[in-house]
């Protein structure tokens, strides 16, 4: 989900920065509040598919930030990932016990970091929208259905592999969303072939070769990945 919005709380200014511009390098919309309280109203506002959430913040800690983000029973919380350099197993258990979905302690890795918010993010959209995974999409001249695990340009089947057919079903599938090459290999990986984000590049020259005069339908969108076009006619 390279369009998900992500609220980082964390009273450390320039830890939030530092996390702030990396997530946005991966085509996150982000927000950072620097207090719990702070937090909960930028919640209300902002509306975040993910929360970071530090413990030790000025004002309602991170325990209590999380009961609250986590109490409307009436609609679907964020997903909540404490990040916080209280490594103690009690702290560990509570976290996870009133609701937090993770626990990173610190100092992290941003690439462990950025691992572990596209997997909380895909789980979310897996539980929320795992039926459309198997709803056909119709694409300019592109019909693909996953069912069938077929592609067919206008009338002609292409000859994709496993990898190929589930990078374009999820390109296709949200015209003009950036997906990031992490994100991609998290989406992609099914067990036919080892794929890296390098890999992610060669699948997608392939694929481009496949689609003929269709190609220009995969833009690149230069330091963030790759998307299809938001608009194409049927030529």
């Amino acid at each position: 989900m390279a369009d998900a919005k992500i609220l980082v709380i964390e009273d450390d200014p320039d830890l939030g920065s530092l996390i702030k511009y990396n997530l946005q390098r991966e085509g996150y919309d982000v927000e950072v509040a620097i207090s719990g309280e702070q937090g909960l109203d930028l919640a209300d506002h902002f509306s975040p598919d993910l929360v970071l959430l530090d413990i030790m913040l000025p004002g309602q800690d991170g325990f209590e930030v999380c009961r609250k983000l986590k109490s409307d029973k009436d609609k679907t919380g964020p997903q909540v990932i404490m990040l916080t350099a209280r490594t103690e197993e009690n702290d560990i258990v509570t976290g996870l016990e009133i609701g937090a979905d993770d626990y990173i302690t610190k100092p992290f890795s941003p690439r462990v970091l950025g691992a572990r918010i596209r997997a909380r993010l895909r789980l979310a959209g897996e539980e929320t929208s795992g039926a459309d995974r198997n709803t056909p999409v119709s694409y300019g001249r592109l019909q693909i259905d996953p069912r069938r695990h077929s592609v067919k340009l206008d009338d002609q089947s292409l000859t994709l592999t496993p990898t190929e057919f589930r990078i374009l079903l999820l390109l296709a599938g949200k015209p003009g969303v950036v997906y990031s090459r992490y994100e991609i290999v998290d989406a992609v990986s099914g067990g036919e072939a080892v794929v890296t984000d390098r890999s992610v590049d060669v699948q997608i020259v392939g694929l481009r070769k496949k689609l003929g005069g269709c190609a220009d339908y995969i833009e690149t969108v230069r330091g963030f990945g790759y998307r299809c076009r938001e608009s194409v006619g049927v030529r």
